[in-house]
């Protein structure tokens, strides 16, 4: 009989979070339930029937939650009623084994994780794992769950080193890759640009860690050798307005399309029509960083040679000079020239656009992936068993 994990993510699920589907709906040795506090995109993201369950808004007696709140102390977790009702959810639904998707929920978890008898794995992201300035208790309470959890997961090397610094335990680290459904974005043989007339793409979420105002500065001054050259940005976000108006105060907004958040086949037509695959990413003051970015690694699939930066785990998906360029964060200057680089050498471009795609087949194929994802989920098991 297969075992069941319960899938716990706050939200499921948000556009931006396919990533996420992916895995949750890939299982194939072991079932799956979705715990969450909100349905969204039901229409994006199809469950069979009874497959996700809502936690309903807890009432409790106001004696009760005085007595557990003031009196025992206990966390929030207990006096709001939402221990109970996961608790007994869990129960009834005979899970075997919970799967926290993102570190900060862990963290207002970790009450419960502390004292449910079953094994728990959390997986890191990319900006859960960034401090909380105006709570100077989530970095203790982040350490504390590193601790409790069975197995923690990271995206990437770079998120694994993280979690290192923060006291986690080597041997309850694992590598926790997104994988790409290979049939979904399946290799485009491209035809070079002719008369210059270069196709450029980025799709990403509009905001900052993104690093897309250096994205603009490089074509902008890209433009000026290629003038027939165009950018497509594929997103949607808080920075739409600011990028707008940078695209105007460049003299490039007639090049520029902001093409709005793309799914499916309006994504992979984009794909199949562009030359190179822009992703400047940075670190942000507040310390959030990407793991690896999904649309570069599906645009990779596709043949699209990358123009990226040395962040996060993209140089995990990027080897520069074989399937890519990188330069540092912020180096504007840097990324025009890996532009002209290219265009210049188009023997090169052909054989990023190959060398993109095997890659893609050889590191992030998504069965793969949920093998060994299910494979952690065993060995969690059998650490609880004997942790018990």
């Amino acid at each position: 009989m297969a075992r069941t994990v319960a899938s716990f993510c706050t939200t499921f699920l948000k556009p931006e979070m396919l990533h996420i589907y992916r895995q949750v709906a890939g299982l194939q040795r072991w079932q799956t339930f979705v715990v969450t506090k909100e349905r969204r995109s039901e229409d994006r993201f199809p469950m069979p029937e009874g497959a996700v369950e809502i936690l309903p808004r807890t009432r409790s007696n106001f004696v009760r939650r005085f007595w557990q709140k003031y009196v025992k102390k206990e966390p929030a977790i207990v006096y709001r009623g939402e221990y109970g009702v996961l608790a007994s959810l869990l129960q009834r639904r005979q899970a075997d084994l919970m799967h926290v998707y993102f570190g900060h929920t862990g963290v207002h978890l970790l009450p419960f994780l502390q004292r449910w008898p079953q094994p728990s794995v959390v997986s890191f992201h990319g900006m859960d794992i960034q401090k909380r300035e105006h709570d100077p208790s989530y970095e203790v309470r982040l350490r504390e769950l590193l601790q409790t959890t069975t197995l923690v997961l990271a995206r990437s090397d770079s998120l694994l080193d993280r979690l290192r610094e923060l006291g986690c335990p080597e041997e309850r680290l694992r590598m926790n890759r997104t994988g790409i459904p290979l049939d979904s974005f399946p290799f485009v043989s491209r035809e070079l640009a002719t008369n210059g007339a270069w196709r450029l793409v980025q799709a990403c979420r509009l905001v900052e860690k993104k690093g897309l105002d250096d994205a603009l500065h490089a074509f902008a001054g890209f433009l000026k050798r290629y003038p027939a050259a165009h950018f497509t940005i594929a997103g949607e976000g808080p920075l739409q307005e600011d990028l707008e108006t940078l695209t105007w105060e460049l003299g490039i907004s007639e090049q520029v399309t902001f093409a709005g958040f793309l799914k499916g086949r309006d994504l992979n037509e984009l794909y199949a029509r562009s030359h190179l695959f822009l992703h400047p990413s940075r670190i942000t003051a507040d310390q959030n960083q990407e793991g690896v970015p999904n649309s570069m690694l599906e645009a990779m699939a596709t043949g699209l040679p990358v123009v990226a930066t040395h962040h996060g785990g993209i140089p995990e998906a990027v080897t520069s000079g074989q399937t890519g360029l990188l330069v540092a964060e912020r180096d504007r200057s840097g990324l025009e020239a890996c532009l002209h680089q290219l265009a210049q050498d188009p023997a090169q471009w052909q054989r990023m656009s190959q060398a993109a795609s095997a890659a893609m087949a050889e590191k992030f194929e998504s069965r793969a992936q949920i093998s060994k994802l299910e494979a952690c989920y065993d060995e969690a098991v059998a650490l609880g068993k004997v942790q018990r």
